[in-house]
């Protein structure tokens, strides 16, 4: 399995609950498993953090493709059944160009294109919002698997074990 994650799941770490400063483990755990291929992110999703100005805008900054992807052939095809599923929709239409045009609807047809799961800290928007597509609707739509990343964290059976300090 290959989990695909959201740029929500790589802000809120830095800024919340594995800061850079105190939780370098998350960070190293997020390269370890990108290095054997079960975590990753896009190209989109990079673009989204380089808005910041912080150490995740560098952190982000300092990895390649196989961290953040590029587009591929596949999720493009995969993106026009996405558009289709959201044009359906009652959502209205700053909705749709936001998802679309967003590194979310990306992340939902990558995942479609290739089986991965989709890593987010969105939820379920009920009762139904037409103001914003979330991604968890739309993965739901596209059968593909979503989660948040503490459910990720405890699949892959993740450890952050302090270090002894004498």
């Amino acid at each position: 399995m290959t989990w695909l994650v959201d740029a929500d799941v790589l802000i809120e770490a830095s800024k919340h609950h594995y800061g850079f400063d105190f939780c370098p483990g998350f960070w190293q755990w997020l390269l370890d498993r990108n290095g054997s291929g079960r975590v990753v992110s896009l190209e989109s999703v990079r673009e989204e953090i380089e808005q910041g100005h912080d150490d995740l805008k560098l952190w982000a900054t300092g990895r390649d493709e196989n961290f953040f992807l590029p587009p591929d052939e596949a999720t493009a095809r995969a993106l026009a059944r996405v558009g289709g599923w959201a044009l359906s929709r009652p959502y209205l239409e700053p909705a749709r160009i936001k998802f679309l045009t967003s590194a979310d609807g990306f992340l939902v047809a990558h995942g479609l294109a290739h089986g991965h799961t989709v890593v987010t800290h969105e939820r379920a928007n009920w009762p139904f919002s037409p103001k914003r597509v979330v991604i968890p609707h739309a993965c739901e739509a596209m059968g593909v698997r979503c989660c948040s990343p503490f459910q990720m964290l405890r699949e892959e059976k993740a450890r952050f074990i302090l270090e002894s300090r004498p």
